[in-house]
């Protein structure tokens, strides 16, 4: 394989009817054995590769496959897991898990997105102490059984320079950067193990060029690649830069001795311009990036020629690629025959995507291939009237500056404090509570028809009152109705909007076994009539305490679906932040006094590079507060944020001007408040004292501190207590005590405040 020709960077992982999910959670759960999850994850890679094989690639992909997430993996592959994990005396597995989840005795690795999408990675923690040893063999198991089905794989590795600027220090002004000289020797082991395997080729993915780098990391991407190169008996060397143009990164890769490179040319098309001007790549194979890894829409495949068309001159030879991996999209569209046939025509999922990669491949060889049916396809979506709401555009265009501000927040505030007469260190949820079996059977149920209206509402409201009872025993100040009637926070809109259709298995890992099917926003949004205000009412009739209305708000509705590209994303975020203010003028006439609109895609949505950022947050910022401005003084709004790194975006989330903003802290220690308070925010925060993403269950004293490093930072005054983020994930035997502990913490340092 001198080459690699036609290719995806990576493919789904969680199988296409989620048999990872399952195989985890029952292992998790102890009624599942490790040979039987092992044997799962062997049955996926088998179908993966023997499908991308059948369907014609000329190079198939390995490594994209993971137990949880592939930077743990690379962790692990290095023995660099911190050493609170590797001291517990488990399994491999067990141990791999217990950073992932965390045990009682070691909290998980801090949780974050993976750069601007969905996804979400664990954080190496690294520091001066840091060593690296090739200690995992995944990467060279994963080899030998494709090697077994008669396919020699392309293994796909996080390069090292990127996998060290994820990486957080472990000690105070430490950079992990710093470890490369330190790494490399392990990665240049790998190279030798796996050509000793009979490997052609090595695919290294450094997609953090795509965001803003300084010189001193441009200078170790030049250094990793020069040193990884000059090994001997090494495979070729593929380096993927994804997620946008890669800057000057491009020049660093195309001067170095590496063998091919790959690049996006689906996020920013004129970076197509560079690349065909970049002399320095005519020794090099260069795979073109021009079916959307991200995104559910069917290539055009003349718009694509033309990119891979015009790198024919600059390169030694120009491959077809995907943009990116496509873990970020589902399995297959012949899997959603309930969906219109007509969208079901615009789209392309993985599979379908491979098919394209393929056929753009061959036609950029200059074979006769059928462009028809592609060209058809798009032509028919251009021409489509159907997207287009004339009520919904003359409403947009008859805003104004009005619309999106509200009363300065000092007035504000003691219209709040007089309405809502709350203690110092309100005590809340986020929103949802675990979700039962009977809930969820419940929603299949009606679902399916097999549970009429009434009964369905009898259920629904069953369990709410249920968990408003629990609320109030456990002594929280601000209650919630718990949403047992929502699959998804983002999905449980949009099937209520129009302009967005819903899958059935269009599942997509988020993070571990955690799987989203983000809706497909096609066409003009508005908001037919009330969707949560039924339940939020009902809840509020059932306690003499405020119960806050859930809502998400219009970016992370964008963030979380697949969303149109015929119009600028700030166009459609209007809409949809229209239909939500809708939804929060009626909650607030129905008597509710909170109304949270949940944002934790904030920073997801946020441009890689800095030239994009004031235009995302002039867009971004006015959109939340259209949604939120059409309220009285004495409503409070509240907005909520979770794993993501917040500073770049505070000056963003201040401008949001929520009275109140929960945030994600626990893991990080409640770092995220001296960026907020060194910001100057002054309004309300909820910084997490618990960790929901992990079963562990922190005691008092744990929480307790964790509330008084934020005093440390907010005035008692400002500050709300509440976990992470929503509950749902988790078991009540986790949640119970969790929240006993929360509360006890706030009382008792309420007391002391007295």
């Amino acid at each position: 394989m001198n080459t690699i020709g036609t290719t995806v960077l990576g493919y789904p992982r969680i199988g296409p009817a989620r048999e990872l999910k399952r195989a985890l959670e029952a292992y998790w759960a102890g009624t599942g054995t490790e040979d039987e999850l092992l044997a799962t994850g062997g049955q996926l890679r088998e179908q993966t590769w023997t499908a991308l094989r059948d369907a014609g690639l000329g190079s198939i992909p390995s490594g994209t496959f993971s137990h949880y997430d592939q930077v743990l993996d690379t962790a692990v592959l290095f023995g660099a897991l911190p050493e609170r994990f590797t001291r517990l005396g488990l399994s491999p597995l067990d141990t791999y898990f217990a950073a992932a989840r965390g045990v009682p005795d070691a909290p998980a690795l801090e949780m974050t997105k993976w750069f601007d999408t969905n996804y979400h990675y664990l954080v190496p923690e690294l520091g001066p102490d840091s060593r690296f040893t090739l200690t995992g063999t995944a990467t060279v198991d994963e080899v030998r059984e494709a090697r077994a089905l008669g396919i020699t794989p392309r293994p796909v590795l996080l390069g090292p320079v990127t996998f060290l600027l994820l990486a957080k220090p472990d000690t105070p002004g430490f950079r992990p950067l710093d470890l490369l000289d330190e790494l490399l020797p392990a990665y240049a082991e790998l190279l030798r193990q796996l050509r000793a395997e009979g490997v052609e080729w090595v695919q290294l993915d450094e997609p953090a060029f795509a965001a803003d780098r300084s010189t001193p990391e441009l200078n170790a991407l030049t250094r990793a690649y020069h040193v990884l190169a000059k090994q001997a008996d090494r495979p070729k060397l593929l380096v993927a830069g994804y997620f946008g143009g890669l800057g000057r990164a491009l020049g660093v890769l195309a001067r170095s001795p590496i063998d091919a490179l790959a690049v996006d040319l689906v996020t920013d098309e004129s970076f197509v311009d560079a690349v065909a001007a970049e002399g320095a790549l005519r020794d090099k194979e260069v795979l073109a990036g021009v079916v959307d890894g991200r995104n559910v829409w069917r290539t055009d495949p003349d718009r694509a020629l033309v990119r891979a068309r015009r790198l024919l001159d600059t390169a030694a030879r120009v491959g077809v690629s995907t943009s990116c991996s496509l873990l970020h999209v589902p399995y297959d569209v012949a899997a959603e025959p309930r969906l219109d046939p007509r969208l079901r025509g615009w789209l392309a999922f993985a599979r379908q995507k491979v098919d394209e990669v393929v056929l753009l491949g061959r036609a950029l060889a200059g074979a006769d291939v059928d462009l028809t049916p592609a060209r058809e396809a798009v032509a028919d979506r251009a021409r489509a009237t159907e997207p287009t709401d004339p009520a919904v555009r003359t409403r947009i265009a008859g805003l104004t500056e009005k619309d999106a501000i509200r009363p300065p927040y000092a007035q504000r505030v003691l219209a709040q404090s007089t309405a809502l007469d709350l203690p110092a260190l309100p005590t809340t949820t986020i929103g949802s509570f675990p979700q039962t079996g009977d809930v969820r059977r419940a929603r299949a149920a009606h679902r399916a028809g097999r549970l009429r209206d009434e009964e369905y509402r009898t259920a629904m409201r069953a369990e709410i009152e249920r968990v408003v009872r629990l609320q109030e025993n456990l002594g929280l100040d601000v209650l919630v109705h718990g949403e047992p009637e929502r699959n998804d926070m983002v999905q449980y809109f949009a099937e209520q909007l129009a302009g967005f259709a819903a899958t059935e298995h269009g599942w997509v890992q988020s993070y571990g076994s955690r799987c989203v099917r983000p809706p497909i926003l096609f066409g003009d949004v508005s908001r037919p009539e009330p969707m949560t205000v039924e339940w939020a009412r009902y809840a509020q009739s059932l306690t003499g305490r405020p119960v806050k209305g859930m809502l998400t708000g219009p970016v992370t509705i964008l963030a979380w679906s697949f969303v149109r590209d015929d119009q600028p994303l700030g166009d459609t975020a209007r809409q949809v932040a229209l239909a939500i203010r809708d939804e929060v003028a009626d909650l607030e006439t129905a008597g509710i006094r909170i109304v949270q609109v949940d944002e934790p895609a904030l920073r997801e949505l946020l441009p890689l590079r800095a030239a994009g950022h004031e235009a995302y947050f002039g867009w971004a910022v006015h959109a939340f507060r259209l949604a939120t401005s059409g309220v009285a003084d004495s409503t409070q709004i509240h907005t909520h944020m979770c794993y993501s790194e917040f500073g770049e975006v505070l000056p963003a989330i201040d401008a949001l001007d929520a009275d109140v903003t929960s945030i994600e802290a626990a893991r990080s220690k409640m770092e995220v408040l001296a960026d907020l308070t060194g910001a100057g925010f002054a309004r309300g925060v909820g910084p997490g004292v618990y960790d929901i993403h992990s079963p562990r269950v922190p005691d008092s004293g744990e929480v307790t501190g964790l509330v008084r490093t934020a005093l440390a930072a907010v005035p008692a005054g400002r500050l709300w207590i509440n976990p992470d983020c929503g509950l749902k994930t988790r078991r009540y035997a986790e949640v119970e005590p969790a929240l006993r502990h929360l509360v006890a913490a706030a009382r008792q340092l309420r007391g002391e405040a007295r």
